[in-house]
């Protein structure tokens, strides 16, 4: 029986994850490229809940699909497994990245994180402002309440590089226009993603790799969160601050014991304790490599990450028994 120990979760969850993630991608992949998010969405959700399901825990969504009203599966709040073995907390996202799946442009995933009960942000979907580095700076070397310009430049400074050197990710919105201009003005570089900022901030932990040194703006809580239980178990940075800008949101939010609605959350205070995180690619991408389908069998990558080890695994995985899916 898996179990909750001191030590935290019980580590054969990590490969039960990894099934999650897998099942969810796999049956995203299927409708990528065919331009309906919707569709694509809901056969993810459902091969998700489906494979949570059977899991021997009491888990329950904090980062879901939407709330009760808006979600009928996979909403906040909707309890997962078989109801027996560790309560858990859950956040997910069973196609991150619904438009670059439906358009199969790059960097779409099925992405999940548990911890122990308690552990995980619970907010409302609302949009949240974020900033991220990676692992190897001093701590504070950025923060959400400077301005952006600060921010760059004291990276560049920590990094031992010129300003120019350093390239910011940031998500293709009208609502960035000034982030963008300001980013500009300081001589660094931008990249302008579409969708999937869990995939972006979880870049920016690798510069070497993917040319991303930091993330900037305001995407999607649930992502924040998500991103957040990464960087637990990769290393780096991370502050939020969910966009509460209506009595309406407020409310929401106190709901669910989020009293201050200006708040700056820290990576810990967002995702705490031990935590596992698992991410499987549904298109290709810079971080993992999409579905693919062959004649007799369907090959998935998968990562799969532990904060309490700082392990991480990548899972290429060739399934010839295709009924599963």
């Amino acid at each position: 029986m898996l179990k909750a120990t001191q030590a935290g979760l019980d580590r054969i969850l990590t490969l039960e994850l990894v099934r999650v993630t897998e099942r969810a991608a796999v049956a995203a992949a299927r409708l990528r490229g065919r331009g309906d998010e919707k569709a694509a969405d809901q056969v993810a959700v459902d091969a998700m809940r489906s494979e949570l399901n059977r899991l021997p825990i009491k888990g329950t969504v904090v980062i879901g699909e939407g709330e009760r009203d808006e979600a009928p599966m996979l909403y906040i709040g909707e309890e997962v497994g078989v109801g027996e073995g560790p309560e858990v907390d859950i956040a997910l996202d069973p196609l991150e990245g619904t438009t670059i799946c439906a358009k199969n442009l790059p960097n779409s995933l099925a992405v999940i994180a548990i911890a122990e009960r308690g552990s995980l942000l619970y907010a409302p979907d609302v949009y949240m402002e974020k900033i991220a580095v990676g692992p190897g700076y001093p701590d504070g070397v950025v923060d959400l309440d400077a301005p952006a310009v600060e921010n760059i430049e004291a990276l560049a400074r920590a990094k031992g590089v010129p300003v120019n050197e350093i390239t910011a990710c940031i998500l293709d919105r009208p609502r960035h226009a000034r982030l963008i201009e300001d980013v500009r003005g300081t001589g660094a570089a931008i990249r302008l993603i579409g969708d999937g900022d869990v995939a972006g901030v979880i870049h920016a932990t690798d510069p070497d790799e993917t040319g991303i040194d930091i993330y900037l703006g305001i995407g999607g809580a649930p992502e924040g969160v998500l991103a957040a239980a990464a960087l637990r178990c990769i290393g780096g940075q991370m502050q939020g601050r969910l966009q509460l800008n209506t009595e309406e949101k407020i409310a929401r939010a106190a709901k669910m014991g989020i009293s201050d609605p200006n708040k700056v959350y820290r990576m810990d205070e967002m995702a705490k304790g031990d935590v596992l995180f698992a991410a499987t690619g549904v298109t290709d991408g810079n971080l993992l490599s999409g579905v693919k389908f062959g004649r007799d069998q369907i090959s998935t990558h998968t990562i799969v990450m532990r904060s309490s080890s700082q392990t991480v695994r990548e899972i290429i995985a060739r399934h010839q028994d295709l009924d599963k899916f």
